[in-house]
This record gives structure tokens, C-alpha cells and sequence, in this order.
């Protein structure tokens, strides 16, 4: 028979080791088992959602004689959306027969949630704004056509 002390010592040996179970047989035939509760993590399923939307994308219907007009313009340096000017109720940067120089800012695009002044990379004079505000526009379109 074994003494309480060595039961302790053999269930604390037990749960300190990483064995799950112990079975015993002494020599008076007596059979002691001890079992470890051994527990399932399970990994937390993890839900994602993809929110998308879906963008309409005016294409230029233009002949290419009139992209060949557009040969000084200020051109939109990133994606994101145009505005003409500082908020709603503010006046626009630049209309048409405003004066530019160079690193005049002339409209603000957002991207990103940033707010991002665009300045004119050459001076000259507004003719034609090219954009409407609050369009979206792509990397590299033209925003201005300058004389």
C-alpha cells in the first residue's frame, strides 16, 4: 500500500511531466492509476470579410487629335479623388484664364484618406480645367490645359 506522501509525490510527478497517464502494479498485486485531464484547444475560427466596390471608369471618347492639344497640361501625380478647391464653400484654386507658376497649388486630391495639394509643375495659363470636382481620377490624367 502505498503512503499518502508517495501519492502525492506521484500525482505531482505525473502532472509536472508530460506523461498523461501512470499505472502501478505493486508487488501485493495492488494496481494504482492516475490520469492526467488533458484538454482540446481548438484554433478560433477566423472570419474575414472582403468589402468591395465597383468603380465606373469614364473612357475617353475623344479623337486623338484632341489629346494631341493636350500638350502642356498639369497632370494628376496619384489615384484618388479631385477637388478644385480647399472645402465646399471655398473658392476654387484656379479657373479657366488663371495665371500659374510654377509650385502654385491648384487643386487638392484625396487619397488614402489624405489630402494631398497638387502643385502646377509648369507656369502658364489655366485654358481649360479638364476634370469636375469630386471626380476620380488615375495616375498620370490630365487635370489642366495650359497655354
Amino acid at each position: 500500500m502505498y503512503s499518502i506522501e508517495e501519492l502525492k509525490e506521484l500525482i505531482n510527478t505525473v502532472d509536472n511531466s508530460g506523461v498523461t497517464a501512470l499505472q502501478l502494479e505493486g508487488a501485493d498485486g495492488e494496481k494504482l492509476s492516475i490520469k492526467k485531464k488533458t484538454y482540446v484547444a481548438t484554433a478560433p475560427t477566423v472570419v474575414t470579410t472582403v468589402e468591395t466596390t465597383t468603380q465606373s471608369v469614364a473612357t475617353d471618347t475623344q479623337p486623338r487629335d484632341a489629346a494631341a492639344k493636350l500638350d502642356k497640361t498639369i497632370n494628376s501625380p496619384m489615384v484618388g479623388v479631385f477637388y478644385s478647391a480647399a472645402s465646399p464653400d471655398a473658392d476654387d484654386y484656379v479657373s479657366v484664364g488663371s495665371a500659374v507658376n510654377k509650385g502654385d497649388v491648384v487643386c487638392i486630391i484625396e487619397a488614402m484618406k489624405l489630402m494631398n495639394e497638387i502643385t502646377a509643375t509648369e507656369s502658364g495659363k489655366i485654358e481649360e480645367v479638364l476634370v469636375e470636382n469630386g471626380q476620380i481620377v488615375e495616375f498620370g490624367q490630365p487635370l489642366y490645359r495650359l497655354s
